[in-house]
């Protein structure tokens, strides 16, 4: 069988909700990597927060972070570093706006390094993963350089009237997507990212069609990356764009969604 690109989101996809890869999942995973297949990870966290997952897989290739805002490939540095953050001054912009609405923390993180608008005890236990770096100020005075991304934790009530700001605004130069519950969580990158970029890169390295790529994901920060791939595959306990857009639904993140389709799908049982 050809070559395969096998790309795989973490959290509600890859991940159980206890945070694990289960055994079945792994199993085949190894398996697809020892039938001469390609196996990479795509997500929105940083690569602090994704390290041990892509270490337990024993991963030997690039990584797409942050939902496509820095891809890079940890074994090699030669492979090239891609690191597209936002614009200083439009989030000195966003974060002076933010002030108009109710919320509770902006968070910025400048790749493995985390930066809180209010100091939050709750907010240091989330992103301590990885013993990051972790200061707490006015975004607006402190923050050193251009941002990878950025995180605004709100009301509930208001999570809609700051991502239509946003998209007044900031539509050129911004991206906003809300996390999935119980999280009400705008996240903002650079316009123009998302993991579909992140792979295209990958892809091309390895000169893997996309009629070859399978990926499979669980929330909308995966739509695109749904879209690019020949085959898309949605995680059960996916949203519903995630179902409508994917060309197949599989099992659920702790149901081994991906080993039941990928033992099926590469004939890897």
């Amino acid at each position: 069988m050809e070559k395969h690109l096998i790309v795989l989101d973490l959290d509600g996809t890859l991940l159980t909700d206890d945070k694990t890869i289960s055994d079945r999942t792994k199993k085949t995973l190894l398996k697809a990597k020892q039938n001469g297949h390609e196996v990479m990870i795509a997500t929105g966290r940083p690569y602090r927060a994704s390290e041990a997952y892509y270490r337990e897989l024993s991963l030997n290739t690039p990584i797409v972070n942050f939902n496509g805002a820095f891809v890079h490939h940890p074994l090699n540095d030669k492979w090239g570093i891609h690191h597209e953050p936002m614009d200083l001054s439009v989030v000195k912009e966003i974060v002076d706006a933010c002030h108009d609405f109710d919320f509770y923390n902006i968070v910025a993180e400048i790749l493995d390094d985390v930066y809180l608008h209010y100091h939050d005890e709750k907010l240091l236990d989330i992103f301590s993963f990885g013993d990051p770096v972790i200061r707490s100020g006015d975004l607006r005075t402190y923050l050193p350089e251009n941002p990878t991304s950025m995180l605004i934790h709100a009301e509930e009530s208001q999570v809609e009237k700051i991502r239509k700001h946003l998209s007044d605004v900031h539509a050129e130069v911004i991206d906003h997507r809300r996390w999935g519950a119980p999280w009400h969580v705008i996240e903002i990158v650079k316009t123009g990212l998302n993991k579909a970029v992140g792979i295209q890169k990958v892809s091309d390295h390895y000169g893997i069609p996309k009629d070859r790529i399978i990926a499979f994901g669980d929330e909308d920060n995966d739509l695109e990356m749904l879209e690019f791939a020949g085959t898309g595959v949605a995680m059960e306990n996916g949203i519903n764009s995630v179902h409508q857009t994917a060309n197949y639904i599989t099992g659920s993140n702790n149901e081994d969604g991906i080993a039941v389709f990928l033992e099926d799908r590469l004939k890897l049982k």
